[in-house]
């Protein structure tokens, strides 16, 4: 009778010989993968630890999904069994898998024991030397069967250099750093331990995780509130955004809209004949996701459009709002996708106690739901077949999760660079999911985060727990939906100090059209706008005296040049004496640039404060004299010590944004 094997079958042919536990980045225990960006300096840590005082050596291994063979950087030794280590990211988007593999040492847990020997009254070292040669003629077998007869004849010539070294010089001999480099790249793995399961990573192009948005209805692209504007029209807006630092103008839909039901002028229910509608209720006559509102134009114009803005460096993106008007092609062709009434008829939206009579909800969980998922699909694959990059989905939250997850998943097949950003003003563990299963960028709760304590706790939430490694942050100061207490009535200040905390706290922002000319006047009782584009075309001076469009410019073209406004977790907030200001300084990877912003947090009255600098963090010695340069406004201030006085007029200047030279 055959035996039986008593030993678990996670064994293997061997047990493994070092523990790999706690591993970062890791989200969910790799249920979803960790992001970063192409080119990025990315940070791997682990506890790896094993039975003995063997000395351990550990790699990182990564490769693209799918990919056979893994490229690999060495891991270095932190402090309590803390390994950990700093590697470039593929230049290629993707789904990648990373790992580590660890083993003992065999070169130096010798090295170290025979170091240890030479303390104590051994006198005869022939038996350890021997052992060495034995080791090291392993290693030069290993080189010369990977085909580096270079190495394996130095290590040869190492062997020779041992067996006629004084005992006392072999540490010398081995432990230069030249000599354990060239033996760490032949070493002895054939016990080592390797993680497993691999661990996801997600590397996305740049502008997934640094950009700058503005949006605009194109309908009202030259702000004549007596005429439709067209996609050919919207060409100078784009030309201007471009100008002004922004990477992606959005447009919302510019599908069809739909007749029935079409709210009139601040949401009413009286449409008269020449209201143009919500560009939300899709579908109408002209079609549906795939047609565009006729007074815009056509497909071809359209395509022209996105051809012409990335021309002068700005992607559009398009809004991806899975609504449709009672007038959609969708209610007559597959009335079974939405939710009916016990009387049969088809419920309109809600989200008490507002009423959304001209948009029905679609039932994801329909009988025919493989049908419906696989149409929305395409809806996506056609806009990309037209030149979108880049989506804003809106009310994703609404939607199942697993649907998003298939979605965005079949779309990365074949377009990794694909970015969509998440509409979700909601539940934290809801938006915190939406990244968790593809989407690039989130909006989140700045929007009305004010308070110096506010926006401390949210920015370090986001940038320096677990949602660093899923969640990136997009801040909007305004949207076309809200229009938030503090900036009604409220002063060019405001908006300039709430531009900058977003451009500076976020590696991605946005505003929404209006900002620029500080418009402030809000629905009486609402955090909503007066007379909004939502529902109705607007007069608009797009020149009018007292906008911020030059600073706005400059803060955006300040991000592109400073490397460290482009790294999304490097914030460190800086202690400040008055409560109304709030500082905090980013640095480059290299740290070779440090920018230190500190913002007056009240838009009506000037603040002093004293701020207090980490002068070593910030590569200066504490009574070194150096010079910060305002980069907004071309000031220069020369400082020594920590501490150091600021003063902010909100009247003529609000924010710096302070480049630090060292003198």
């Amino acid at each position: 009778m055959a035996k039986s094997n008593p030993f678990p079958a996670a064994f293997g042919s061997r047990p493994a010989s070092v523990v790999i536990a706690n591993v970062t980045p890791s989200v969910d225990g790799g249920r979803y993968p960790a992001k970063r960006v192409t080119d990025e300096l990315m940070r791997i840590e682990a506890d790896i630890f094993k039975d003995g005082h063997d000395v351990i050596a550990a790699v990182v291994k990564w490769r693209k999904r799918g990919g056979r063979t893994w490229e690999e950087g060495p891991m270095s030794f932190g402090d309590n069994d803390r390994w950990f280590a700093e590697i470039q990211t593929p230049s290629e988007p993707g789904d990648y898998r990373f790992t580590i593999e660890a083993w003992a040492d065999d070169v130096l847990t010798w090295l170290h024991d025979f170091e240890r020997r030479l303390t104590g009254d051994q006198t005869d070292f022939e038996t350890e030397i021997e052992e060495g040669r034995v080791i090291l003629n392993l290693a030069a077998d290993r080189a010369a069967r990977g085909r580096s007869r270079v190495d394996a004849e130095a290590i040869d010539d190492l062997v020779a250099q041992l067996m006629q070294t004084p005992a006392a010089e072999v540490p010398l001999l081995i432990g230069n750093p030249a000599t354990l480099a060239l033996l760490a790249r032949w070493p002895n793995r054939s016990q080592s331990t390797a993680m497993e399961p691999a661990l996801p990573l997600l590397i996305e192009i740049e502008l997934s995780q640094f950009s700058a948005w503005y949006e605009f209805f194109p309908r009202n692209a030259k702000g004549l509130g007596d005429e439709h504007s067209t996609f050919r029209d919207c060409l100078p807006r784009i030309k201007e955004a471009g100008e002004l630092g922004f990477d992606i103008v959005y447009f919302p839909p510019i599908h069809p809209i739909g007749n029935t039901f079409r709210k009139g002028k601040n949401n009413t229910l009286n449409a008269g004949p020449d209201d143009v509608g919500s560009p939300w209720a899709i579908g109408g006559p002209a079609g549906g996701h795939r047609d565009v509102e006729p007074q815009l134009g056509t497909l071809a114009d359209f395509e022209w459009l996105v051809k012409e803005s990335r021309k002068v460096g700005v992607e559009i993106a398009l809004d991806f709002a899975i609504n449709c008007s009672p007038d959609h092609p969708y209610v007559h062709e597959h009335p079974e996708w939405f939710f009916h009434r016990p009387d049969g008829t088809i419920k309109y939206a809600e989200n008490p106690p507002k009423k959304y009579q001209d948009i029905y909800p679609i039932n994801f969980h329909c009988d025919d739901w493989q049908e419906l998922w696989q149409e929305l699909l395409d809806v996506v694959q056609f806009w990309i077949d037209k030149g979108v990059r880049v989506f804003r989905v809106d009310n994703p939250h609404t939607k199942p999760f697993s649907f998003w997850e298939w979605l965005i998943a079949e779309i990365r097949k074949t377009a990794p660079d694909i970015i969509f950003l998440a509409e979700a003003f909601t539940r934290p563990k809801m938006m915190q999911t939406l990244g968790k299963i593809g989407y690039n960028q989130s909006y989140t709760y700045f929007t009305w985060r004010v308070t110096k304590q506010e926006l401390t706790e949210y920015v370090t939430e986001l940038t320096q727990g677990e949602m660093r490694d899923y969640y990136r942050a997009n801040f909007w100061p305004n949207t076309p939906d809200i229009l938030p207490h503090h900036l009604q009535h409220a002063p060019p200040a405001a908006f300039k100090l709430r531009a900058a905390l977003a451009a500076t706290l976020s590696t991605s922002w946005g505003i929404y059209s209006g900002y620029e000319f500080c418009e402030n006047q809000p629905l009486p009782g609402r955090e909503e706008y007066l007379d909004s584009e939502k529902y109705q075309l607007k007069q608009r001076d797009l020149n009018q005296p007292g906008n911020i469009k030059g600073f706005l410019g400059r803060l955006n073209h300040v991000r592109r040049e400073q490397p460290a406004l482009h790294s999304y977790a490097n914030v460190e907030f800086v202690p400040s004496d008055n409560d109304q200001v709030i500082a905090y300084r980013k640095w480059s990877d290299d740290r070779r640039n440090h920018i230190l912003v500190v913002v007056n947090l009240d838009p009506d009255h000037r603040q002093e404060s004293t701020v207090h600098l980490p002068l070593e963090a910030m590569g200066l010695t504490p009574g070194q004299r150096f010079a910060v340069e305002d980069l907004i406004y071309g000031d220069i201030y020369h400082w020594q010590q920590t501490s150091n006085y600021v003063a902010l007029d909100p009247r003529s200047k609000p924010v710096h944004v302070f480049l630090v030279h060292a003198s």
